[in-house]
């Protein structure tokens, strides 16, 4: 079953877009692992969030895709730069445009 994630992360004040840098860093695996969509987000009224949103083409999949050494560098160099404060939203896809049901 396709696994969705919806998920913000707040940064420490001036440091968004190097977090975002990171995030988006190396994307090169992802879709081998079973990555269908991967999009990272800001929304200028906010200036220290950041919005992940995520499709796989299953849990197992993006859980594969954390232990990647690339993934835990990136996470080990954001985390300095995040306050803690995260919100996260998991789902299994029903469908719609780019479903990949």
């Amino acid at each position: 079953m396709a696994y969705g994630l919806v998920a913000t992360m707040r940064t420490k004040p001036g440091k968004r877009d190097e977090v975002i840098e990171l995030l988006l860093r190396d994307q090169s695996t992802l879709s081998g692992l079973g990555c269908r969509t991967y999009l990272v987000g800001r929304n200028e009224e906010y200036p220290d969030l950041i919005y992940v949103t995520e499709v796989w083409e299953s849990k197992r999949a993006h859980d594969d895709s954390l232990r990647l050494e690339s993934t835990k560098a990136a996470i080990a160099e954001a985390m300095p730069l995040l306050t803690g404060e995260f919100s996260g939203h998991e789902f299994t896809i029903a469908g719609g445009l780019g479903s990949p049901e």
